[in-house]
C-alpha cells in the first residue's frame, strides 16, 4: 500500500513541477507541456484545463504516462487505457503496463482478463531497467507464476523472478520468498 501512495506522491509532485514552469531550480522539464488538447466529445474530461488528463490523452510527451492513472482514479477508465496502452506502445513504459494489467486483472473499464495481466507483467519483468518498476513487474510476475494467475503454475519461474526482484531491493518479494520458498532446515 505505501508504494501506490509514493506513486500518487510522485503525480503530485510532477504536477507541482509543471505549474511551476519550464525549469524548476535548473532541471529543465519543458518536456511536460507538449501536450495537444483531445476534444472533450473524447474523454470524460470537459475541464478545458491544459494540466489536466484529458489534455494528455494524444500527447507526445512521456509525462502522459503519469496521467494515465489520474484518468484511472477519476473513473475514465476509456482514457486511462488509451493513455496507457500509447505510452507501451511508444516507450515500454512499464508503469503503464503495471496499471493497464491491474485494470485486466481486476476488469477495471475492461473484461476481466488475468492472462492479459499476466502477459504485461511479464512484459514489464523483461525490461532492461534494474530498479523502480521493473522490479515491481518481476515481483508480480513471479507470484502470478507461482499462483498460477493467467499463466500455468510454475514455481521454478516464480522463484527466479521473485529472487531477481528481491536482489534489486524489492521488500514484497523478499517477504513473499521467505512466506513460500522457506529455506530448508538445518540438520
Amino acid at each position: 500500500m505505501k508504494k501506490w501512495w509514493g506513486q500518487v506522491a510522485l503525480c503530485g509532485s510532477l504536477a507541482q513541477a509543471a505549474l511551476a514552469g519550464p525549469s524548476v531550480t535548473g532541471v529543465n522539464m519543458s518536456y511536460l507541456s507538449a501536450a495537444e488538447p483531445r476534444p472533450a466529445s473524447v474523454s470524460g474530461d470537459t475541464s478545458g484545463n491544459e494540466l489536466s488528463y484529458g489534455a494528455y490523452i494524444d500527447s507526445r510527451s512521456r509525462f502522459k504516462c503519469l496521467y494515465g492513472y489520474v484518468a484511472d482514479k477519476t473513473g475514465d477508465h476509456a482514457a486511462a487505457i488509451d493513455i496507457f496502452e500509447d505510452c507501451i506502445a511508444r516507450w515500454e513504459d512499464v508503469y503503464s503496463m503495471i496499471w493497464l494489467a491491474m485494470m485486466h486483472e481486476n476488469g477495471t473499464g475492461v473484461p476481466r482478463d488475468l492472462a492479459k495481466a499476466t502477459e504485461l507483467m511479464h512484459r514489464g519483468a523483461l525490461s532492461p531497467q534494474n530498479a523502480s518498476y521493473a522490479t515491481l513487474a518481476r515481483y508480480h510476475y513471479g507470484v502470478a507464476l507461482h499462483q498460477g494467475r493467467g499463466v500455468p503454475r510454475d514455481a521454478q519461474a516464480a522463484r527466479h523472478w521473485l529472487d531477481r526482484a528481491a536482489a534489486e531491493g524489492e521488500i514484497d518479494a523478499a517477504s513473499y520468498l521467505k512466506l513460500h520458498f522457506p529455506p530448508p532446515p538445518v540438520p
